[in-house]
C-alpha cells in the first residue's frame, strides 16, 4: 500500500451576491417562512443571477478565492476534478471549461457525476491520483447552479435548492493526515424518486417535454428522505466504528446540507456533539455537491491540524457515502 496520502492544503469558495429569503419565495407560490423553516431548515438561499454564465463561473470564482489564499499558480495544477450535476453544457466538460476560465493548461479535467455526494466521491477519487504518485497539485471541485434546474412554482422542490462552489486543493504528504478512509455506496433503487425526467439520451429534448416542465428537478420527498436518513446516518456511525473512533475523538463533522432533519438524526446517530456539526443550510440552502466544501470553507478558521472530521452526503442514484480525513493545517 502507497505510503503517500492526500491532504488538503487550502480551500476556496463562492456563493453568489443575491440573497432569495423565504418572504420573496412565498410571493412565488403557497409557502411560508414558518412552513420552509419547520421542515427544511432553511431561510435563504444564493441564486446566480448573471446571465449566460453556469457552473464553471461559480467554481473559477472558487478557485480565485483559493489561488489567492495559497500563492498556487495555474501552471501548477495537474488534475481537476469537478463534482456537479449542473455542468454548464452536456459536453464539453464543466472542468474543461474550467481550466480555460483559470488559465489551467497543464491538466487532466473532467467531471464526476454522483449528485449531492459529488464532492466526497470527488475528493477519494482525487485522494487515488494523489496516491498513485502522478499528481501533485489537485483541485477538488464541488459546484452546482440548482437554480437551472429548480421549478419556482413548485413549493416542494424550490424552497430547497441554492447556487455556490467550494473546491480544495490536494497534495501528497508522507504525515499521518490527510484523507485516511472512505466508504462509498449507490442503490440505483433511488433512480425513480429523484432525477431530472428529460433531456438526457432516454428522453430528448422537445417542444413537449419542455412544457410538461420535464427538465425540473423531480422528487417524492419522503421516499428520498428515509432513505437519506438511514444511509446517511449508518455511513457515519459505520466509518467511525471502522476506524476505532468514538464520538468523543471527532472534532468536526460536515454532513451535507439537504434537510436540517437529516442532520440531527446523523447526529444522534453518531453521537458527535451538536457545537461539532458544521451547519450552513440556514443560509446556503441545499447547494447539491457545493454543501460540504462550503462548509469547510466557511469553518476552516475553527479547525486544527490533525484534527479528526467525518463527512456524509447523500444523493441521487442514490448515492451515499462517509470519508473520514484528518485536518493538515
Amino acid at each position: 500500500m502507497s505510503s503517500i496520502r492526500a491532504v488538503i492544503t487550502g480551500v476556496g469558495g463562492y456563493v453568489p451576491n443575491y440573497i432569495l429569503n423565504n418572504e420573496e419565495l412565498s410571493t412565488m407560490m403557497d409557502t411560508n417562512d414558518e412552513w420552509i423553516t419547520s421542515r427544511v431548515g432553511i431561510k435563504e438561499r444564493r441564486i446566480l443571477k448573471d446571465e449566460n454564465v453556469g457552473t464553471s463561473y461559480l467554481a473559477a470564482k472558487a478557485i480565485e478565492d483559493l489561488f489567492a489564499k495559497t500563492g498556487t499558480k495555474p501552471e501548477e495544477i495537474d488534475l481537476i476534478i469537478c463534482g456537479t450535476t449542473t455542468a454548464d453544457h452536456i459536453y464539453p466538460s464543466c472542468a474543461s471549461m474550467i481550466a480555460e476560465r483559470m488559465g489551467i493548461k497543464n491538466a487532466l479535467a473532467f467531471d464526476l457525476q454522483a449528485a449531492c455526494s459529488g464532492f466526497i466521491v470527488s475528493l477519494t477519487t482525487g485522494a487515488s491520483f494523489i496516491e498513485s504518485g502522478h499528481y501533485k497539485k489537485v483541485l477538488i471541485i464541488g459546484a452546482d447552479k440548482m437554480s437551472s434546474i429548480t421549478d419556482y412554482s413548485d413549493r416542494t422542490t424550490a424552497p430547497l435548492f441554492g447556487d455556490g462552489a467550494g473546491v480544495v486543493l490536494l497534495e501528497p504528504t508522507n504525515e499521518e493526515f490527510g484523507v485516511i478512509d472512505s466508504i462509498l455506496r449507490t442503490d440505483g433503487i433511488g433512480v425513480k424518486h429523484l432525477h431530472i425526467k428529460a433531456g438526457g439520451s432516454a428522453i430528448p429534448t422537445t417542444s413537449e417535454t419542455i412544457e410538461k416542465k420535464m427538465h425540473y428537478t423531480y422528487q417524492e420527498g419522503a421516499y428520498v428522505f428515509k432513505h437519506a436518513v438511514t444511509n446517511m446516518s449508518e455511513v457515519s456511525a459505520e466509518i467511525m466504528e471502522k476506524n476505532n473512533l468514538s464520538k468523543d475523538d471527532i472534532a468536526w463533522l460536515v454532513p451535507h446540507q439537504a434537510n436540517l432533519r437529516i442532520i440531527d438524526a446523523v447526529v444522534q446517530r453518531t453521537g458527535v456533539e451538536y457545537d461539532k456539526v458544521i451547519i450552513n443550510i440556514d443560509h446556503f440552502g441545499n447547494t447539491s455537491a457545493a454543501t460540504i466544501p462550503l462548509g469547510i470553507w466557511e469553518a476552516q478558521s475553527k479547525f486544527k491540524k490533525g484534527d479528526n472530521i467525518i463527512l456524509t452526503a447523500f444523493g441521487a442514484g442514490f448515492t451515499w457515502g462517509a470519508v473520514y480525513l484528518k485536518w493538515g493545517y
